[in-house]
């Protein structure tokens, strides 16, 4: 019989105070979207970490510059 140890939950949940000004700008920017404020702030962020950071795409446009020729020769 094969043990196994605790599962854990991939999902995450977030709790944070925002300052009353940006508590109020977020819920006016949701209420002029038709989203709740959580929505909204859930969209956010998932935008902010699908975007790539500037470093990966400066590395990223070298290596293709770099590579080009090999790319075209393999296409």
């Amino acid at each position: 019989m094969r043990r196994r140890g605790p599962r854990y939950s991939t999902d995450m949940k977030l709790a944070f105070e925002l300052p009353p000004a940006q508590a109020d700008r977020l819920r006016a920017e949701a209420a002029r979207l038709g989203l709740s404020p959580e929505d909204l702030a859930r969209a956010a962020l998932l935008d902010l970490l699908a975007t790539p950071d500037a470093e990966f795409q400066t590395i990223a446009a070298r290596v293709l510059a770099k590579n080009r020729e090999l790319y075209k020769r393999l296409a």
